[in-house]
């Protein structure tokens, strides 16, 4: 099989038609399809893309033709072209069965090469690497936030995006370069001559820019991001199979990293790749065996020092680790679809805790408990919070859903629904983090929240830089404004209490008051009350808070 640009240059041959042309490995690249021609078919070529054109704009495979082809020793042969739907029209010339020898090495939804015939190209890149003495790059593409579009708009809507995308990536590389899918939402590229990591960086930040453009999947306007993990031969590999799993694996770090941005694979993420392998499968025997518990964290009225609620806290108790903090394990949830049934148990057993306190004759307080943007864009997850409050019994007034400002921007129209259904049947809503996101105030406005929480960064700043105290006031500022409560997270001193409560934030949560603490520790700290006003010391370690100071 040739594959032959709209120049007339040949692209790729594969060994079989290297074979019957009577050409060594690589020689036939580059060449020009009349050095493969007799005279007098280079016309017939140029009628056949021609005819052909409207099967090039709208299928994958147009029709056949027929077409003499010549040998290096001047022989002639039968062959067949097809005009393929790759830019710039491709023809396609194969001997004989060529629906079914495209079928087998391409991928049926975008048209482009598949994991087999990548493979090929990879270990030919490599051949002539050798030979001309050059470096060959494969990067790793893994769209971001795919797996919300298909759950959220369908799967045909989710594929229409995956055409569209792998329509960019073609538009941005070069004619020689390789465009792969690898299945679902993955592509490998193959950059089979290029001089070092500089010339990969740049089309890197190509590629980034032209899958962020928004893509019109009628009747939306879809954006999308991409995480980008490179590798280069013979640096970080001698074949292709090592070639793309190092930039697979530079590809997570990506995605570690802030997704939407590009890494090179470098040996020490191999370690971190494996370390990270074994978490997900420790993780997946802790979902069997019910590893997980949860710890509590008061929240504070400023000015009377009540505790007014508690934040439920997940923690795995891991066989061989200990007690692990989220930050350990939740990236990786996420990640590999456990968060849906961790977030679904820290749900149950939080409203569970909160109704036996509340049976306990405890004074009421309120459960709050996070959301992930995993949880939040599941199509049954009104379903799944009005069953744990049914199971449990627990009055819908007393929790509070916390979720991040991002993810309601992500969700942004079916969130404005979602949260009016929430605010229906009794349950608040807090937007976690404020400030660390990209929100829109025409969005805020039309939330139906209840609370902001000012990220823990910008309090523990207060006192050592004057913007934060800034931001700070603001947030408090438009937050009553807009008749909302504010939470304070990670106060950790006396001075950014006091500073809280001259500007009327109501409540607050952080060391200063109580690690987060088992459920026992709770009730002890509820029975001994919280009395201490803002203005008073909180120092000492024989206070109530201290309670928790020590997770176990």
């Amino acid at each position: 099989m040739l594959l032959i640009d709209a120049g007339g240059c040949v692209i790729l041959a594969n060994s079989a038609a290297e074979n019957q042309f009577g050409y060594d490995a690589g020689e036939m690249i580059g060449l020009n399809a009349t050095a493969l021609i007799p005279d007098g078919y280079a016309d017939r070529l140029a009628t056949e893309r021609r005819r052909h054109g409207a099967e090039i704009a709208r299928r994958a495979v147009g029709d056949r033709g027929e077409l003499i082809g010549r040998r290096r020793d001047g022989s002639d042969f039968p062959v067949q072209i097809l005009i393929g739907s790759s830019k710039s029209g491709l023809v396609a010339v194969r001997t004989g069965g060529l629906e079914l020898a495209f079928a087998a090495e391409h991928d049926v939804l975008t048209g482009l090469p598949n994991r087999l015939l990548l493979g090929n190209r990879i270990t030919r890149a490599i051949i002539l690497a050798k030979r001309r003495r050059h470096r060959v790059a494969v990067l790793f593409l893994d769209l971001d936030g795919f797996k919300r579009v298909n759950d959220s708009l369908g799967h045909a809507v989710g594929d229409r995006l995956l055409q569209s995308v792998a329509t960019r990536l073609l538009g941005a590389v070069r004619a020689s370069d390789t465009v792969s899918r690898q299945g679902g939402d993955e592509f490998v590229i193959l950059l089979p001559d290029v001089s070092g990591a500089p010339d990969v960086a740049a089309l890197a930040e190509k590629l980034l820019r032209a899958v962020a453009d928004p893509h019109d999947i009628a009747p939306n306007d879809l954006h999308t991001g991409v995480s980008i993990g490179a590798s280069l031969y013979p640096d970080d590999g001698l074949d292709a199979e090592t070639l793309i799993k190092n930039a697979d694996t530079a590809m997570y770090q990506a995605k570690e990293g802030g997704r939407h941005t590009f890494r090179f694979f470098a040996p020490a993420m191999r370690e971190r790749a494996i370390e990270r392998q074994t978490v997900e499968e420790d993780l997946r025997r802790a979902v069997a065996r019910g590893e997980f518990t949860l710890r509590y964290q008061p929240q504070i009225d400023v000015r009377g020092g009540a505790i007014t609620g508690a934040e439920a806290l997940i923690r795995w108790k891991h066989p061989s680790r200990g007690l692990l903090t989220p930050d350990a394990f939740i990236p990786i949830a996420e990640e590999s679809g456990l968060m849906v049934p961790i977030g679904a148990w820290v749900l149950r057993e939080a409203c569970a805790q909160a109704e036996a306190w509340r049976r306990a004759g405890l004074p009421a307080i309120s459960m709050a408990v996070n959301v992930s943007a995993v949880e939040f864009g599941k199509a049954d997850f009104l379903a799944g919070i009005l069953g744990a409050l049914d199971d449990t019994g627990l009055d819908p007034r007393a929790l509070e859903l916390e979720l991040t400002e991002s993810m309601l921007m992500q969700h942004a129209e079916s969130a404005v629904t979602v949260l009016g259904t929430l605010r229906d049947i009794g349950v608040r809503v807090a937007i976690d983090d404020f400030g660390t996101g990209f929100s829109s105030l025409s969005y805020l406005t039309r939330f139906p929240v209840d609370a902001l929480k000012i990220d823990q960064s910008f309090i523990r700043q207060l006192g050592g830089d004057r913007n934060n105290a800034i931001v700070v006031t603001t947030i408090i500022g438009m937050a009553h404004a807009m008749d909302l409560r504010v939470i304070a997270e990670g106060v950790e001193t006396a001075d950014q209490l006091r500073f809280l409560s001259r500007r009327r934030c109501e409540e607050a949560q952080g060391y200063l008051f109580s690690r987060p603490m088992p459920a026992a520790d709770f009730v002890k700290l509820i029975a001994q009350g919280v009395s201490k006003g803002a203005g008073e010391s909180w120092g000492g370690r024989d206070l109530p808070y201290d309670i928790g100071a020590r997770e176990s």
